[in-house]
């Protein structure tokens, strides 16, 4: 009977140790996850694990077709860090300047217009001016004004014309597309939406010169795959 009793006593012992290791075990686990809880799926609050660095502010930029809205250089500090500016530069230069950014950048974006504009004309003049009035050139009117006022054929054809889509109250008159497009499609409506006028009138064939003749009363043009209109 004690031979019995002491063998199960061991037994017992044995039990309690491996319990004791494990239960030691779980609680370092349970420790380390009080340490770093993860938030549970519904949670708005971003695992510190899968956290990225938020993205940095963009740099500060200019559209060379329109004067930024922030803080600008004053006309006074307008200047390179090398030489001068000329006075046509200076004045294309005013009121466009970011206030931490370098007036040479900013004219350099009015030059590269210029030459834009400049290099389509020398090949085809209404390609230019269709360019400027579709906005595949931008900033081309301040740039033609004051850097390069040897393009303003150009600039004035342009103000006269106007681009795709829909064109409300348009001034009756022939136009001409500058396109060779044989996709080129417009219609002319009344203000009850009946439509007025419309083309092409005949099959175009590549090449072919396309133009719509917008009759007095028409409330609306619109055109499709003609790129831009001017005056015929």
């Amino acid at each position: 009977m004690y031979r019995r009793s002491a063998a199960a006593a061991v037994l017992l012992a044995a039990a309690l140790t491996l319990t004791a290791c494990s239960s030691s075990g779980d609680g370092k686990a349970d420790a380390e996850a009080a340490v770093k809880p993860k938030p549970p799926a519904s949670s708005s609050v971003p695992d510190p694990a899968d956290a990225s660095p938020a993205p940095s502010a963009p740099a500060a930029s200019v559209a060379p077709d329109a004067k930024p809205t922030g803080p600008v250089l004053p006309d006074p500090k307008l200047t390179p860090k090398t030489g001068s500016f000329k006075d046509n530069e200076k004045k294309y230069l005013s009121g466009r300047v970011p206030e931490k950014m370098d007036p040479a950048a900013v004219l350099q974006t009015g030059q590269e217009t210029c030459q834009r504009v400049e290099r389509t004309a020398k090949r085809d003049k209404d390609a230019a001016t269709a360019a400027v009035i579709s906005g595949e050139i931008t900033g081309a009117k301040d740039a033609i004004t004051h850097l390069c006022p040897e393009q303003k054929p150009v600039l004035a054809a342009a103000e006269k014309g106007f681009g795709d889509g829909t064109r409300t109250s348009p001034a009756p008159g022939t136009y001409r597309a500058l396109t060779q497009s044989t996709t080129c499609t417009w219609d002319a409506k009344g203000k009850d939406g009946a439509i007025l006028a419309s083309g092409p009138e005949a099959p175009v064939k590549a090449g072919d010169k396309i133009t719509a003749t917008v009759p007095a009363g028409a409330a609306s043009f619109t055109s499709t795959g003609c790129y831009a209109w001017i005056p015929a």
